[in-house]
């Protein structure tokens, strides 16, 4: 059988692991190991809910975003698992509702393809295509490499969110060209698509949606959203309501769940004008 490990970095403010966390963490166990690393304060009880379905579960707030998660949960396993014995190492985090399907199929079809590295979603950036960081494999070329290792590394605390996604996530694909190692993903996503798109992914199988979603556009993509909820399975979508409810607000979350065509035009509209105050764009 294939031997996965899969490095999961999370974030919660309130320090809660919710029901749609345990979701996406419970599939990732039914595939392989998993490590989860919160860049959040979390109480034992909270991380308790993880001990089941997890190999190792630890939460610090250290202010590294999402690859300072995959950092420290790399070097626990390097600490203290074989690393060497592992098919393929994965990163993923929790900035996406999930899995909406099976993952199997996908990870079968990514595995099948002898890539070195692979993802969910690429963005085909012309300066600097890469594979989205919020799901990766990888073969041992990669996770074995001090290249990789030095990457992980070298991740510290950035105030800009903006150099976070230069040098770690664009970082890592780049590292990929300039070893001569192959890469792909199953989706492609230029700019912004894969929120703003969220109904035309799903229609196409793609299994996650983005929690930011929820808030893009002043809410406008509330009807894609609203698709989505009312064709996947009642469980999932009682995990997804209950986090957004508690992250954007049971008042916010009814308000933008409309079918109604003119609400959703006014807030586009307000959107753009807000674009134009700000950005003048």
């Amino acid at each position: 059988m294939t031997k996965r490990l899969f490095l999961f970095a999370g974030y919660d403010k309130h320090g809660v692991i919710d029901d749609a966390l345990i979701m996406y963490v419970r599939a990732l166990d039914k595939l392989g190991d998993v490590i989860v690393c919160m860049d959040s304060d979390c109480a034992k009880d909270e991380l308790g809910k993880l001990k089941d379905i997890t190999l190792h579960a630890m939460a610090t707030q250290h202010g590294e975003y999402d690859f300072g998660s995959y950092k420290r949960a790399y070097n626990w396993a390097r600490k203290n698992l074989d690393i060497s014995s592992y098919d393929f190492v994965y990163m993923a985090n929790d900035s996406m509702y999930g899995p909406l399907f099976d993952l199997a199929p996908y990870l079968a079809k990514l595995e099948s393809e002898n890539l070195d590295a692979f993802g969910m979603v690429k963005n085909p950036h012309k300066k600097s295509p890469h594979i989205q960081s919020w799901f990766i494999g990888m073969r041992k070329s990669v996770f074995m490499s001090e290249w990789f290792n030095g990457l992980l590394q070298s991740v510290k605390h950035h105030d800009d969110k903006g150099s976070v996604t230069i040098l770690y996530e664009h970082g890592f694909t780049k590292r990929l060209i300039e070893n001569n190692l192959s890469w792909d993903a199953l989706y492609s996503a230029p700019g912004r698509s894969i929120y703003n798109r969220v109904k035309y992914f799903y229609k196409r199988k793609m299994p996650f949606i983005k929690k930011l979603a929820f808030s893009r556009h002043d809410g406008a993509l509330g009807r894609q959203l609203l698709y989505i909820l009312n064709h996947v399975s009642r469980d999932t979508r009682k995990s997804i309501m209950q986090n957004a409810n508690r992250v954007y607000g049971e008042q916010y979350i009814s308000k933008i769940l409309t079918h109604d065509p003119f609400k959703i035009m006014w807030r586009n509209i307000k959107y753009t004008i807000y674009k134009l105050r700000t950005d003048g764009i």
